[in-house]
């Protein structure tokens, strides 16, 4: 069946956005269609402005609409503790925990598999950071794949140039795992990073 050209349209654009099928493009496009037309100006101007207004800060990376952004300029977080994440979203879910430190965000959206490089990572606000002598420890928030891990090894080499302690993440089992159904190197790393009860 033939849909509208502009219904075709919309539901071709949703299904470029990260985990939205065609059925739920569709769904989507259906919905919007039904939305009061006030509503679907302000949906399609909060897209353009967050597009168009936010950007890194050029301390930390961590997406902002003020340059530095607001967890820069808190004076209460920790300047000792120094926290490197791979995206924004990670931040998001880290800040969740309570952590109270300071960030690095990597922002990154190439492929160390494919063409690029380790040395085309904008590190020079965090070595800036580094170089201030206030950050005692840097805690390596990376995914846990073949490139969190490249990454992370490569970071923490400038980590240990600068005399700050580097730790990571601990990997392991998740809360209501079997372990039978565990891959051989998260069990590997949830045995490595035993810890005394």
């Amino acid at each position: 069946m033939r849909l509208a050209r502009p219904l075709e349209n919309l539901i071709d654009q949703l299904l470029k956005l990260p985990t939205i099928g065609p059925k739920t493009a569709q769904r989507l496009a259906l919905y919007i269609l039904k939305m009061p037309p006030g509503e679907v100006r302000q949906l399609a101007q909060a897209i353009i402005d967050a597009q168009e207004k936010v950007f890194p800060c050029s301390r930390c990376g961590y997406l902002t609409d003020t340059n530095p952004c607001a967890i820069c300029l808190d004076e209460t977080r920790d300047k000792n503790i120094l926290c490197i994440a791979e995206e924004a979203s990670d931040i998001i879910a880290i800040e969740r925990t309570g952590y109270r430190g300071r960030y690095y965000v990597l922002n990154r959206n190439f492929n160390l598999m494919g063409d690029n490089s380790l040395e085309e990572l904008n590190l020079e606000p965090f070595i800036e950071q580094l170089e201030t002598g206030a950050v005692k420890e840097v805690v390596l928030a990376l995914n846990p794949d073949i490139e969190g891990e490249v990454i992370a090894r490569y970071l923490a080499g400038i980590v240990a140039n600068h005399g700050v302690k580097a730790t990571r993440l601990a990997h392991g089992l998740p809360v209501g795992g079997d372990i039978e159904f565990a891959d051989e190197i998260t069990l590997r790393r949830a045995l490595e990073g035993r810890k005394e009860i």
